[in-house]
């Protein structure tokens, strides 16, 4: 940890794009996120959030919040809902994480625009350093972590832009989560699966309190994904104003294999993700006084990614190679990807598959490999982060899983780095051939955020 006379110092520098650079890669490691250093970032409790927020005027209430939590799907959701809201005339903060390749992709705001094109744009530099300027010594004397100071960061700058609303997504859990300060006009909890179980529970029900804890009183809540364990738990929280999306037909649900085909969001679990999200503009619509309209609707989903600057959620970053991307990483969220991938496999949309693969170390890779398709090649691989779990470990429990299975481990590799993986992978599928219909191989990189992140920076 750097000493606060350090810190101090640095931040009475003027700003520059090199002094820039410095202060973030500094607020990295004085304050680490948790896309850094995973639970060791953890910092469970609001206490110290709900005193900088008292100091800073509670930015938050200059504005309405949709508060989103749960295990997987939260930023597609999110960025959805975003971008039919700005079309829709409202302009829109939207704070999300993990950012892919810049720290600024957290804090964006969706202007009121109804084209197919970007109508996104990031916190600029200049405002995070004077943010930063501004409320350092604040945050050192509070040891704020990452995630809690850019909170505060993203709640301050919306109400400085002046946005009708804000969708702001959970980090972790939701009970003792930085973001959880505020009074949303709706809560969404997409679904509930295991992850995390270190920090919020070994069980279902046991997450499901953690992630209920955004349910505040009197505020409608959506619920994406019912679940006869977890059911109970949300409608003791919400005093009869909960609504499981997919009990019900949202508006437009007759249009959603029209609006599914064309969406630029094109992984399959972004069904379950449409209609969570269909669901909750239904619920909104009273709430921010808007009509829906059905053409300006379907074009805002149809386009969210491109729209507000959404990336890594099967994302295609090259056709020559094919390649897709998607940070993906836990088995409640892979087991859809790997499922796809068969599919499309064995429809022959794809002549082949070739995986870029790694995990950071506090996952369960054991019940992932389990979900891997058949006949796929394996290349294994570890980010440049402490948080990777080395490539060979990997690569050793796929043998044994295989093996367990009785069946053989395929084609592998294991590559120390991320650039050789995907080197390699691109070798491989340059070597396979297309079918007459023309199909050709598809590499699939994944499995944590780092991975996905450093494949972006190169292709």
């Amino acid at each position: 940890m750097f000493s606060t006379s350090i810190f101090v110092n640095f931040m009475n520098k003027n700003f520059s794009e090199e002094a820039y650079a410095a202060m973030i890669e500094r607020l990295f490691h004085r304050f680490p996120s948790f896309q850094n250093k995973g639970a060791g970032a953890y910092k469970p409790g609001i206490a110290n959030m709900e005193y900088a927020d008292r100091l800073m005027g509670h930015p938050h209430r200059k504005y309405k919040v949709i508060h989103v939590a749960g295990t997987n799907g939260k930023g597609s959701v999110s960025n959805m809902l975003a971008s039919a809201l700005a079309s829709k005339g409202m302009k829109t903060g939207l704070y999300t994480s993990p950012h892919i390749l810049d720290f600024r992709e957290r804090i964006r705001v969706c202007h009121p625009d109804r084209s197919e094109g970007p109508v996104y744009e990031l916190i600029p530099e200049q405002d995070v350093w004077d943010f930063i300027t501004a409320w350092h010594e604040t945050f050192d004397r509070l040891d704020l972590s990452f995630f809690e100071i850019t909170t505060l960061m993203a709640l301050d700058w919306f109400a400085g832009q002046d946005v009708d609303v804000v969708v702001l997504e959970t980090g972790l859990g939701g009970r003792l989560d930085s973001t959880n300060i505020v009074s949303p006009i709706l809560s969404v909890i997409t679904n509930i699966g295991l992850d995390h179980c270190d920090l919020l529970g070994d069980t279902l029900p046991e997450i499901a309190a953690e992630k209920a804890g955004i349910i505040k009183p009197g505020v409608p809540v959506v619920v994406g994904e019912s679940n006869p364990e977890t059911d109970s738990v949300f409608e003791c929280k919400a005093s009869g104003l909960l609504t499981f999306a997919d009990k019900v037909e949202p508006g437009f649900w007759a249009e959603h294999e029209n609006i599914l085909s064309q969406m630029d969001l094109q992984g399959e679990y972004q069904r379950k993700n449409l209609r969570t999200v269909l669901c909750a503009l239904d619920v909104l619509s009273p709430l921010l006084n808007y009509s829906q309209d059905e053409s300006v609707l379907r074009n805002a989903i149809i386009h969210a990614a491109l729209r507000t600057g959404f990336r890594g959620r099967w994302e295609k970053i090259s056709d020559d190679p094919w390649v897709i991307c998607d940070i993906g990483h836990n088995e409640h969220g892979l087991k859809y990807n790997f499922s796809q991938l068969d599919r499309m496999k064995k429809e022959g949309e794809c002549t082949d598959l070739v995986f870029v693969y790694g995990s950071v170390a506090d996952k369960d890779v054991d019940a992932v490999i389990g979900l891997f398709p058949d006949d796929a090649v394996m290349v294994f691989t570890q980010a440049s982060s402490s948080r990777a779990l080395p490539a060979c470990v990997i690569k050793d429990k796929y043998i044994a899983s295989r093996q367990a299975a009785g069946g053989d481990a395929g084609e592998l590799y294991v590559c120390e780095d991320v650039r050789s993986a995907v080197e390699k992978a691109c070798g491989i599928a340059s070597s396979l051939k297309k079918n007459d219909a023309g199909s050709k191989p598809l590499i699939y990189i994944g499995g944590s955020t780092y991975v996905v992140s450093e494949a972006v920076g190169l292709l």
